[in-house]
């Protein structure tokens, strides 16, 4: 199947109520090339150095949404056109992405990464952590961040049960997040192996790779 056919098969399955972003890293321009003359608008990259150069490459009208862990001293490079950062993870971040909206005069979109999976090497706030800052009024000191929901990511394993449990915490944190900041409206979770699960429990944003573009070499 080509990239194309993928793409309307998977958008058939999709609700209409849920953003379909296209991850895209590793991908040669060629295929996003081939996913945007299909429609597709919405593209997720995990490196910074691979997002600018393809945002250099494709049409000004792609919505860029930067997905991997993101380090402080890279936030400049995507500041200027990013449309949303799905995995900011720390406060340290978030003051950096503030101070990087202000220089270039824009108002930066994101989520609040939380931290669902058993897996430590997941990234993404505790739990505790999040309310705390939700609650505080911190978010009101970064004008030029609008943070616009949560992200969580699940472990990746077999267990289907077990995503579904993590996946259903991670939308009661968010119905318990909108308490605080009424403004958040996305709930990012699910990838291409659990993106079903993910929007039976609430998510409104998913994130899938390789079941448009083909498996990674």
């Amino acid at each position: 199947m080509s990239i194309s056919d993928r793409l309307r098969a998977l958008r058939q399955e999709i609700p209409p109520s849920v953003d379909l972003i296209a991850v895209s890293k590793f991908k040669p321009v060629a295929d996003l090339e081939e996913a945007y003359a299909c429609g597709q608008r919405d593209f997720g990259e995990n490196y910074v150095q691979e997002l600018v150069e393809k945002e250099s490459a494709l049409p000004k009208d792609v919505r860029w949404h930067f997905i991997g862990h993101l380090q402080t001293n890279k936030v400049k490079y995507i500041a200027p056109f990013v449309h949303l950062i799905h995995s900011v993870d720390s406060l340290k971040l978030l003051k950096e992405i503030q101070k990087q909206g202000a220089s270039k005069g824009r108002i930066i979109s994101v989520l609040l990464q939380a931290h669902i999976a058993e897996e430590e090497s997941k990234t993404g706030f505790d739990i505790e952590e999040l309310k705390e800052i939700l609650q505080s009024g911190t978010l009101q000191t970064f004008p030029n961040v609008k943070v616009e929901g949560l992200m969580g990511m699940g472990t990746f394993t077999e267990d289907a049960d077990q995503t579904r449990r993590e996946f259903k915490h991670m939308a009661e944190i968010f119905e318990e997040a909108k308490q605080y900041e009424p403004g958040l409206k996305i709930l990012s979770m699910g990838m291409s192996g659990d993106w079903k699960i993910a929007v039976e429990e609430g998510s409104n944003m998913v994130r899938i790779g390789s079941t448009i573009f083909g498996s990674r070499n």
